[in-house]
């Protein structure tokens, strides 16, 4: 865990909670100094792979909102180093996560790669941006040859991230990771069966000659 993040999530309930479970050394750490966490290339690389994830925001009766968010593997992209952004596609008309944002902008994360037992967490504050306004941005957020329809652009910039560990995640997988994986298998059956085949072929007409 990070320091910001650390700092960021350890409110004075949570030290407390930290002290009376033995987590003294966490509670004990502190990142009030420190700047927004910035994103190195394993990071990048492993939030351009993710076709979805999990975003909470805050309403004002302060009640959390978690919103699953999906589309095509990267269309959650890396700006910058601080910075993400998406494009926010027409779904149910609810506008929960957008009117929330509007009144509190902060937002986390939860990034899931569930075949290899990884997981990112992340902090950041979110806008909601026209993508008619900002055409460099729109070229880049835009997915091409995706039926849905974009309706504005949701841009992040980052305050703090976490790799989490592996624990309690159960290793799950998209029919295209499934159909890569067997692909080999599915190569040699047919091999075989071909080869079944023509031994078959061969043997029969050993049968007629002697006959």
């Amino acid at each position: 865990m990070t320091g910001k993040f650390l700092d960021i999530a350890a409110t004075p309930g949570v030290r407390a909670a930290q002290a009376a479970n033995g987590s003294r050394d966490l509670s004990e750490r502190s990142g009030d100094d420190q700047q927004p966490d910035r994103l190195t290339g394993a990071e990048a690389a492993f939030i351009e792979a993710r076709d979805s994830f999990y975003m909470a925001t805050v309403s004002e009766t302060g009640w959390p909102y978690i919103q699953h968010r999906g589309g095509p593997a990267g269309f959650l992209k890396v700006l910058d180093e601080t910075t993400l952004g998406f494009a926010d596609f027409r779904g149910n008309r609810q506008y929960i996560s957008l009117g929330n944002i509007a009144a509190n902008d902060r937002v986390a994360l939860i990034l899931m790669d569930y075949p290899n037992r990884r997981r990112l967490k992340i902090l950041a504050h979110m806008e909601a941006r026209a993508l008619s306004a900002d055409a460099d941005l729109a070229a880049r957020l835009t997915l091409p040859g995706y039926r849905a329809m974009p309706e504005r652009a949701l841009v992040l910039h980052l305050e703090a991230f976490d790799w989490n560990c592996p624990q309690h995640i159960t290793p799950r997988f998209t029919r295209e990771e499934i159909q890569a994986a067997i692909a080999p298998l599915q190569s040699r059956i047919a091999a075989l069966e071909a080869e079944n085949q023509a031994l078959r072929a061969q043997a029969g007409g050993q049968e007629a000659v002697l006959s």
